[in-house]
């Protein structure tokens, strides 16, 4: 574990020694660290090719933790390309103005899920959204619109994009080199995301898992929105949500 101020974060250095990245070519073991935001949990991913390298930022969540994932991202020398969000709830978008504005980069979401990040009430619990009073919202500077299957070159990686609908409508997940799995809120350890709020639907979580989670690579190291990173293989095996599913 590293500590940034009084926030703490693991670092994990995918494959112990070297990695044949997607261009063919062998590399330094690929960094991926994190920040955990205090609402909910939600793991906030910095993912590079290695120290000193470009870098992505994933889901920075609430409230504003721009300046830990600043300190975390000069700690490590990296310079940030681009912010990926898995879905609209704020609690995965909450930062990303700041730090996207901040850095000068793109935001990336679901066509499904880019109206909340100007109106996020509409994904969210009437208990939640009192908390919110008078608060608006604004669309970071610069922001593209994912559909499945798309692909974004950055990094020097391989990134797709699987629209993985129930959580919310314009939830994704993304692959990255077919090393690792992000999954927002749909996949957990042991867990799915839930799918009674609005936008979510349980028939649609259904049938992400069955027709996105479960023909993926066992693998798949799979960093999830909230709680531990896992794999495809483990969560096959024994996430209750995935065994009921296999035939």
């Amino acid at each position: 574990m590293r500590s940034c101020g009084d926030k703490r974060y693991p670092v994990l250095l995918i494959g112990e020694s070297l990695r044949l990245n997607c261009a063919g070519k062998w590399g330094e073991a690929m960094l991926v660290t994190s920040v955990v935001a205090p609402m909910f949990a939600t793991n906030c991913w910095v993912i590079a090719a290695g120290p000193g390298q470009e870098c992505i930022i994933v889901d920075p969540g609430m409230p504003d933790i721009s300046h830990e994932v600043s300190a975390l991202i000069s700690e490590h020398g990296l310079k940030p390309v681009a912010a990926l969000i898995t879905h609209g709830h704020l609690d995965h978008t909450f930062s990303v103005k700041p730090l996207a504005d901040g850095y000068g980069i793109s935001s990336y979401i679901h066509t499904e899920d880019r109206d909340l990040l100007l109106k996020p009430q509409g994904a969210h619990g009437a208990e939640f959204i009192a908390t919110l009073d008078a608060m608006t919202f604004e669309e970071p500077n610069e922001v593209k619109n994912l559909r499945h299957g798309d692909q974004i070159d950055l990094l020097d990686m391989k990134i797709t994009a699987i629209h993985s609908p129930g959580h919310t409508r314009g939830s994704v997940m993304f692959t990255i080199n077919d090393e690792l799995l992000i999954t927002g809120d749909v996949l957990f350890a042991g867990s799915i995301g839930r799918t009674d709020l609005p936008s979510g639907s349980h028939e649609a979580m259904q049938k992400t898992l069955k027709t996105r989670v479960l023909p993926l690579s066992d693998d798949l190291r799979v960093l999830p929105g909230h709680g531990p990173e896992t794999t495809i293989k483990f969560e096959r095996k024994n996430n209750p949500y995935l065994k009921e599913l296999r035939p």
